[in-house]
Order: structure tokens, then C-alpha cells, then sequence
């Protein structure tokens, strides 16, 4: 049997070690392993889902097609296991040569996504990728039908709300992020316990936007061009510039947090979307003016 230390050395060599990192990820990977089973269990006694909608999602600057939504079986099978293989990458695996925005809440299926989409839309004329996870994330499930409702409402591409399937937040993918939006002070703290490095690149978006707003875009459009013509570079100047607003300080705990609207009426999804828009407004502003 084979205990905590083998690392699946051959017989008659001496196994390494695994660090703690390596046993949490062993872990992790048995755990999700066990619940995307039932998830998909669920999805196959269930049927499959009704394709998306037959519509063409907007095409960045650089001609390169997006992403487009699984359909059909596809979407129970294929957009299910698109995740776990995503969490479970090598940081090589995941890195992109463009920008990329990461936004995070706790599932993933209520308001991280709904920035996701409002900003994929947004921002669809820049060579930029955002995407999005939860710290505790409903591995493969869809966003919300409120939270649909309001990305709809609010002009995102329906494809790209249609297409959403909840993942973990992980290290690689904190790794691959150039800008990290959370949106509460806990998320935004445990994103940083797990990746330490990623401190000056992760904000509560709502705290984001507040520093924001100390920087005009001629400032910005300074700090990005004095990082050379390299798109993430670029943005990750503009964006440890807007760190260094805090000066020292915490964010404020709670007080700029996006509530949690998951089971709760309609009316507390709208309150949610009101706390975010604004900040996604200054989001948008600032990566603009670095891009």
C-alpha cells in the first residue's frame, strides 16, 4: 500500500517526498474528481440541456475567433471535464500572451460571472481574455437564471452567460492573471494566501475602483506607455500603480464587498449588479487607457 511519501518511484528506489503543496493538490483533485461524477450524473439522468443560441460571438481586433459555447451534449460532457482539466493545468498550460483579467467570487456561478460576461463584452475589441473562478466553486454548474437575467439586461453577449461553466480557483490560474478583481475583502484575502505574489495585482473590485479614481487617464496612459509596448506589461504597470494608492492601508472589510445573491430574490440580485456596474465601469476605463 502505498503511504504519503511515495511519489510513484520505481520498486527498489528511494521515493521523494511530497511537498505539502503536492499532497493539498493530490487532495483537491480526489475531491473534485468525486464531485464532477455526481455532477455529471445529475446532467445525464437530467438529459442533455437545450443548445445556445445559434449567434456569432463578437470578434476581438486581432481577427482571432473567441471562444464559442458548447452545445447540445457537448455542453454536459465536454464543458464539464474543459474545467477540471483548466484547474488541474500546469501553470504553461494556462499562460496566454495576452492580457488577462481573472474575477472571482465564491461559486462562480452568480456574480463572477456576470462580470466575466458584462466585461468580455465590453472589451471585446481588445486583444484581452477574462475569465473567472470561485473560491469554493460549483464545479460545471451554469450561472444562475437571475444571473443570466441581469447579464442579458445589463448588454453581454448571451453567448457568453450561455456558456459559463463554475471552476476552482487555483493556483495557475492566480499565476496567469494579470489583473485579479474579487468581489469581497475575504475572496480578495484568500487569493493572496495562495498566491502571495499576486498582493499588488489583487483588488475587491469595488476597492479597485475607488483607487481607480486617483488616476486620470493621461496618468495611466504614462505609466503603461513607461512599460514598453508589451499589452501585459502594459496593464501590469497600471495596475500595481493603482496598488500603490492604497499606501499602506487594508481594504476596507465589508464596506466595498459586492453581496452574495446566490437563493435570495430577485430584488438582491439587482441590488448586486448595482454595487458591481459602477465598479466594472472604472475597470474598463482603466484597461483601456493601459491597452
Amino acid at each position: 500500500m502505498t503511504d504519503a511519501t511515495d511519489s510513484g518511484a520505481p520498486r527498489g528506489e528511494s521515493p521523494m517526498p511530497l511537498t505539502r503543496r503536492e499532497l493539498r493538490q493530490r487532495r483537491e483533485a480526489a475531491a473534485i474528481a468525486a464531485a464532477s461524477g455526481a455532477h455529471l450524473e445529475r446532467a445525464q439522468e437530467a438529459g442533455p440541456p437545450d443548445p445556445a443560441p445559434n449567434r456569432p460571438l463578437a470578434q476581438p481586433s486581432s481577427g482571432q475567433p473567441s471562444e464559442q459555447p458548447p452545445s447540445g451534449q457537448q455542453r454536459t460532457g465536454e464543458a464539464l471535464f474543459g474545467s477540471l482539466a483548466g484547474m488541474f493545468a500546469a501553470p504553461e498550460t494556462l499562460t496566454s500572451p495576452r492580457p488577462t483579467v481573472l474575477t472571482v467570487c465564491t461559486g462562480n456561478i452568480c456574480r463572477s460571472p456576470l462580470a466575466e460576461a458584462l466585461l468580455r463584452t465590453r472589451l471585446a475589441d481588445l486583444d484581452l481574455r477574462v475569465h473567472s473562478a470561485g473560491t469554493h466553486g460549483l464545479v460545471g454548474e451554469a450561472m444562475t437564471a437571475p444571473a443570466q437575467q441581469l447579464a442579458r439586461a445589463h448588454g453581454a453577449d448571451t453567448a457568453y452567460a450561455d456558456a459559463h461553466r463554475a471552476r476552482l480557483l487555483t493556483e495557475p490560474l492566480l499565476e496567469d492573471a494579470d489583473l485579479i478583481l474579487t468581489m469581497t475583502v475575504e475572496q480578495r484575502d484568500y487569493a493572496v494566501r495562495m498566491l502571495p505574489r499576486r498582493l499588488h495585482r489583487a483588488f475587491p473590485v469595488r476597492e479597485f475602483a475607488r483607487l481607480a479614481e486617483g488616476l486620470d487617464d493621461e496618468r495611466l496612459r504614462s505609466i503603461a506607455d513607461a512599460a514598453g509596448q508589451d499589452p501585459r506589461a502594459r496593464l501590469v504597470a497600471v495596475v500595481e500603480a493603482v496598488s500603490e494608492q492604497r499606501g499602506g492601508g487594508s481594504p476596507r472589510r465589508g464596506d466595498e464587498d459586492v453581496i452574495d445573491p446566490y437563493r435570495r430574490a430577485f430584488a438582491v440580485y439587482e441590488e448586486s449588479a448595482a454595487q458591481l456596474l459602477p465598479a466594472l465601469d472604472e475597470v474598463e476605463r482603466v484597461v483601456r487607457a493601459a491597452l
